[in-house]
């Protein structure tokens, strides 16, 4: 764990990526599969609508973890909203799914508006970080689509509940925090499982 109260967001963001960039593949197999069986600890409802995301950048691979997923229920995947470009939508996701790639270079898939879900039709959804805190605060990229896609998360009378996930590495003592970042329920990484609400 990193003390990190002196760091800007811009540094943290910098430092906690270089560590899990660092990470050999032999590390991010094993941290993967050790997630998959964490997530599924974790899911109590059968058929359970899960949003995951295609690991970028060093990201905790959640292959094994949507695999497992899509045996007990549905899956799906954030795609940029078409019209806004600054928000997501989530997609249900098959081995089927047309993909394609968005500005940033990231695996989505195609657009299709017969398959987008609802937030609140999903049980948990899965978050990629930067870093984490055990008090459930995210640093992500910067991007905030996350944080404008769930800024209304608690109005909802079906509310997903917001897992971030991680390697291990990326958990500092405490983050910086700014008004509209929206916390964790959980945070899952390959060796615990922390909750904060």
């Amino acid at each position: 764990m990193t003390n990190t109260k002196p760091l800007t967001r811009r540094a943290l963001r910098q430092s906690l990526r270089a560590q899990r960039n660092a990470l050999s593949p032999g590390q991010q197999s094993e941290a993967a599969r050790l997630l998959s069986e964490q997530i599924q600890s974790i899911m109590t409802q059968p058929n359970s609508t899960v949003a995951g995301y295609l690991a970028n950048d060093g990201e905790i691979d959640l292959t094994p973890t949507i695999k497992g997923c899509q045996q007990n229920g549905v899956v799906t995947l954030p795609v940029l909203h078409p019209f806004t470009g600054k928000h997501l939508l989530f997609q249900t996701f098959t081995e089927q799914t047309e993909m394609t790639l968005n500005r940033f270079g990231i695996s989505e898939p195609a657009l299709n508006s017969t398959a987008i879900r609802l937030l609140s039709q999903h049980h948990l959804l899965l978050m990629p970080l930067v870093g984490f805190d055990a008090q459930g605060n995210r640093l992500g990229m910067g991007g905030g689509f996350y944080d404008r896609t769930l800024a209304n998360i608690n109005a909802l009378k079906n509310r997903p509940t917001l897992v971030g996930v991680a390697h291990d590495c990326q958990q500092v003592d405490e983050l910086p925090v700014e008004p509209w970042d929206v916390p964790l329920d959980l945070i899952v990484t390959p060796t615990q499982i922390i909750s904060t609400r």
